[in-house]
């Protein structure tokens, strides 16, 4: 685990047998015992550099004691080559960083990443985690041990090890998907050591929360690990809104440190949450009464209506979110050589959701006479995912050129069920259209249908019944792909990336008495050339593309295959795959003795094919959006004792023609794209003030989010700027006590912006007290 000490240095390391790593080591306070990297490095596989040069690397020794820590993440083996000769934009989330900034929850964990929004899910659920990446949608490009993930779900991080977040296209890695780039998530692992991490913690809003996570030496060469999780929590200042959760991970791996490894991975997380409902813009379509009620509020700007903060307008007797996750997961390894590996991976998961929320609904602009209509939204889905991915890879000479490479091929096949409930007042269906949605009876007031803009009751007891709707859709998407890359040193200070990928998807939907289906064929490519001044600097160019098929997110997302019928009615056979392409080129260059990361790069991101309505109210293929940006990152130790994390992020992302039914027409041509920020700003620093005491402080800046840009109708979130606080007492060797403080100011921002109706208003100030325990 390295010798304790007040000088803490980092060195990159080369795991045995080649394996794909990347991420930047970088010295921290409190990193699991595990994570600590060995004391004498092998070759470094990856360069042909030997251990040599990788010690002259590091700092002269001092006279004092030292502590290596180790924070570089075991990535796909897609990535060959490591982080700082990697042509892309890559993000990392420690470990460390999660705890840190008490990032209990995905969305939590992605703030700390510049350039990436939240939206609402399928349907405006606020359930459901659907990251934009450089304004663009990545649900379906969201990865759990690299293999996808698509299933709608609120992700936890407790048994999470690091995140990693690859911008631009990532077609030929990732298959289909956006051009904003992919998450990739990193499960805990066994470990050859004995370990035991334990946190319980309290605060506002009636928060409690507890973890463990534990890792045993069950053999010479196996381990069992054991994470647990049970969360009850409010939402500081967001009325009602409640989360319970319980998640369990164990894991047990065999031949850990010899050439034949297996693991085996389970994974359940479930919750029982009263969710956040949100707040209703103020420039809903207005629709003049006949009833003689009085306008008691003028036409807005777009942005949220402005009214008390704790301000909720869901139903307690209704509204609830009932998700489940089971994820089984079988890892088989073998080395030939320490330069030749296989890996195969085989996972089946299901995801359920039994939700109703209600949906402050100002379609009818019931808000301009002081009304909300509480509109019923709801899901009952079962999702199912069975895959199998087998990845070949290492590194080899030919004609005098090394060359990193990595090949596979993947089966995947995922089937969703989707229905839904149906709100019944008095025997009466109250949805679109009835007097209810504008609330214009008594009954809808005295149901607990309608109520006050200013003042809603959310105890109001609701008089109406919920029935299945019993109209399920179902849908099936089939994938069949195969992959190669390599990474070609050409000269000492020159390297090739290239990498291409071939997928056959076939998808399938039924509804109702309705069936039809589609196949695709995608080929994606990246290419790119890195050149190295330096030993620890690069400056590359990169060329890659990404493919986005209809039906791509299998009815989980906003996407749909039931979008056109050719002329025999067969539904979305008109359309044809999305097709992007990102031009990137940027730096990156470890200094300080390799203890600090600074990145930036410069990108346009083209969209085309994507789909849009016609003047006629059809579906084409005629979308085109463009996405010219920059960002800098700041990442490791500055000094002994400071650590940043750092980026900022700026997006021009305008849709170039967008479509549009009637008189619609090419209103949003030249428009700002929906979720995606001009400038955003995320920073984290600590500083340890003496041996037992560290603080930190965060400060993220995010400007206007549109959910709609129109002319006519705009919807949006203001800019905020989030101040966040942490310190930390270590004693008595194996506890820690860890305060944070979120949101100092109170700040009242919104993390969602759906394209109508409402926006998501994010917690007020939070304050979190934690007791963790290391053995």
């Amino acid at each position: 685990m390295g010798v304790t000490g007040k000088w803490r240095v980092a060195r990159q390391v080369t795991p045995p047998r080649g394996q794909a790593l990347c991420g930047l080591a970088m010295a921290v306070i409190g990193t699991p015992g595990w994570a600590a990297t060995p004391a004498s490095p092998p070759p470094d596989a990856r360069t042909g550099e030997d251990g040599k040069k990788a010690r002259e690397d590091r700092p002269a020794p001092r006279h004092e004691h030292i502590e290596v820590v180790g924070q570089w993440h075991e990535m796909s083996p897609k990535f060959t080559a490591s982080l700082l000769d990697t042509p892309k934009s890559v993000s990392i989330i420690s470990r460390q960083l999660l705890t840190q900034t008490a990032s209990n929850t995905l969305a939590d964990a992605l703030r700390n990443v510049p350039g990436i929004t939240m939206g609402a899910g399928e349907g405006g659920n606020p359930v459901g985690d659907r990251p934009f990446l450089r304004g663009f949608d990545a649900q379906s490009s969201t990865f759990v041990d690299g293999l996808r993930d698509v299933g709608a779900q609120s992700r936890e991080t407790f048994n999470v090890e690091s995140i990693e977040v690859v911008k631009g296209d990532t077609g030929s890695i990732a298959g289909r998907g956006g051009a904003g780039g992919a998450i990739l998530i990193n499960s805990k692992m066994p470990t050859l050591k004995n370990v035991v991490d334990a946190n319980l913690g309290f605060g506002n809003a009636d928060y409690k929360r507890g973890t463990f996570d534990g890792n045993w030496r069950i053999a010479d060469s196996g381990a069992f690990r054991l994470n647990l999780m049970g969360d009850d929590q409010g939402v500081a200042g967001r009325g009602p809104t409640h989360y319970r959760r319980f998640g369990v991970a164990p894991s047990v791996a065999f031949g850990l440190g010899t050439p034949n490894r297996v693991t085996v991975m389970y994974y359940h997380m479930q919750n029982d949450d009263l969710p956040d409902v949100g707040i209703p813009y103020n420039n809903p379509a207005f629709n003049a009464r006949s009833d003689g009620a009085r306008r008691v509020m003028a036409t807005g700007s777009g942005a949220p209506v402005k009214v008390p903060f704790d301000t909720w307008y869901g139903l307690e007797n209704r509204d609830a979110n009932q998700d489940g996750i089971d994820m089984g997961t079988l890892r088989l390894e073998h080395d030939f050589s320490s330069t030749l590996h296989l890996r195969n991976t085989t996972r089946y998961s299901e995801t359920t959701q039994n939700d109703r929320w209600t949906m402050p609904d100002d379609s009818q602009g019931n808000i301009y006479y002081g009304y909300v209509y509480r509109r019923l939204n709801s899901r009952l889905s079962t999702f199912d995912t069975a895959t199998n991915q087998t990845d070949f890879y290492g590194s080899f000479d030919l004609a005098g050129f090394r060359n990193q490479f990595a090949t596979g091929a993947e089966f995947t096949r995922e089937q969703g069920k989707n229905d839904n409930y149906t709100a019944y007042v008095d025997g009466q269906n109250v949805g679109a259209g009835t007097s209810f949605t504008r609330c214009a009876t008594a009954l809808a007031f005295s149901s607990g249908t309608c109520t006050s803009l200013l003042d809603p009751n959310p105890s109001q007891v609701w008089s109406g019944d919920l029935k299945h709707t019993g109209k399920p859709n179902s849908t099936r998407f089939d994938t069949k792909a195969v992959y190669l890359f390599d990474t070609i040193t050409l000269l000492r200070q020159l390297q090739a990336n290239v990498g291409v990928r071939y997928d056959n998807v076939q998808s399938t939907y039924r509804a109702a008495a309705a069936e039809y289906g589609r196949g695709d064929n995608l080929f994606t490519y990246q290419g790119a050339l890195v050149y190295k001044p330096r030993s620890n600097g690069t400056l590359y160019a990169s060329y890659a593309t990404s493919a986005i098929p209809p039906g791509n997110s299998v009815g989980q997302g906003s996407d749909d295959i039931g979008l056109g019928a050719d002329r025999t009615g067969n539904v979305g056979a008109v359309l044809k795959p999305e097709r992007d392409r990102t031009i990137e080129v940027g730096t990156k260059w470890n200094v300080l003795h390799n203890r600090l990361l600074v990145s930036g790069a410069l990108f346009q991101i083209d969209a085309t094919n994507f789909k849009i309505s016609t003047p006629t109210g059809g579906i084409d293929n005629g979308g085109t959006k463009r996405v010219r940006g920059f960002e800098v990152g700041l990442n490791g130790q500055i000094t002994r004792d400071w650590a940043i994390n750092a980026g900022y992020s700026y997006l021009d992302a305008r849709l170039v023609r967008a479509g549009g039914a009637g008189a619609a027409n090419g209103l949003m041509d030249g428009r700002r794209a929906p979720n995606t920020p001009a400038n955003s700003l995320a920073l984290w620093t600590t500083y340890r003030i003496v041996a037992p005491v560290t603080v930190g402080a965060g400060v993220y800046y995010m400007s206007r989010v549109y959910g709609t840009d129109s002319p006519t109708v705009p919807k949006f979130v203001p800019g905020y700027w989030r101040f966040d606080f942490m310190a930390t007492y270590k004693f008595m060797r194996h506890y820690s006590l860890q305060l944070n403080m979120q949101n100092l100011t109170n700040q009242r921002y919104f993390t969602q912006a759906y394209t109508t109706h409402y926006a998501t208003q994010a917690p007020g100030r939070t304050a979190l007290v934690n007791l963790n325990v290391h053995f």
